[in-house]
């Protein structure tokens, strides 16, 4: 669905934010974007749908080079952005300005999810508070039914209860053919909600991988003591030592997100390199 191509793109001339950078995104996954402030995230999602244009290479959507703003694209992307500038509408109000921009558009997917997230849908909502501004706008893009969906920092200024039922919602509307691209700092609001993780570091994708394959490959586990445990990456915690291990049992563990990716952003090359072995190359 999506495909980038050798994507250089910096705002310093000389200084390159991205250099050959290549990522192919496909329809029926819930993707979670990772990476240390200033990584790129922002920019790269912003590449993704043409309102960031590359000195070399090109992003394509469903084949088309999305640089060009084409309809047949805009259409069909929805785009929610970290900061917010809300209309002085209330949402039917801005549904009856904004949604015929969506061929697809449901009003009644769009009021179930207000109530869902516990949206006054009476208020005026640049009046709201940030939280409440940000749910609006979700309820909005899931209402779209666009065929991909991406969100930067989609939790932030949201409560607990609201960030338990975004996850809901989310995993609710994917599709075989829907891709969502989510990015986050907050590395925890995406446990249990992605399917596959991507890490973005040093201008380049190092983890491109589904969760399950996460798990096959690496285990994790809370000790109080790691001697004679051959460990790939360890941090103090509160009840002893977090850490990381190669699979060799076949045993599935919970994925710590947080943990994995300290790991990676931390340089850990043992993690880095487990995760890119093959199956053959970790049986030798």
């Amino acid at each position: 669905m999506i495909e980038i191509k050798d994507l250089h793109f910096g705002y310093k001339k000389n200084k390159p934010l991205f250099s050959g950078l290549n990522l192919t995104l496909s329809t029926g996954h819930i993707y979670g974007l990772l990476g240390k402030n200033g990584a790129g995230k922002s920019t790269l999602l912003k590449n993704m749908i043409g309102l960031a244009y590359p000195a070399k290479g090109g992003c394509y959507y469903k084949g088309k080079n999305v640089f060009g703003r084409p309809v047949s694209v805009l259409e069909d992307v929805y785009f929610l952005a970290e900061e917010l500038f809300m209309p002085d509408l209330t949402p039917a109000q801005y549904v009856a300005n904004t949604a015929v921009f969506y061929p697809k558009f449901s009003k009644a997917d769009f009021y179930q999810y207000l109530v869902a997230l516990d949206v006054d849908m009476d208020a005026v909502m640049n009046k709201q508070s940030y939280g409440q501004q940000k749910k609006a706008m979700i309820a909005f893009g899931l209402a779209t039914n666009t065929g991909l969906i991406i969100m930067d920092e989609p939790t932030n200024g949201l409560d607990i209860p609201s960030k338990v039922q975004f996850r809901k919602l989310i995993a609710s509307v994917l599709t075989e053919d829907r891709c969502i691209v989510i990015s986050t700092h907050q590395v925890r609001d995406l446990d249990s909600l992605i399917d596959t993780l991507l890490i973005l570091h040093n201008g380049g994708i190092l983890v491109n991988q589904s969760m399950d394959e996460v798990t096959e490959k690496i285990t994790f586990g809370s000790y109080a003591d790691t001697e004679g445990l051959a460990v790939l990456y360890e941090e103090k915690g509160q009840r002893g030592k977090n850490v990381i291990m190669q699979n060799t049992t076949g045993d599935y563990s919970k994925v710590d997100l947080e943990l994995l990716f300290n790991a990676i952003t931390n340089g850990n090359q043992p993690v880095l390199q487990t995760l890119k072995a093959t199956a053959n190359e970790r049986d030798i």
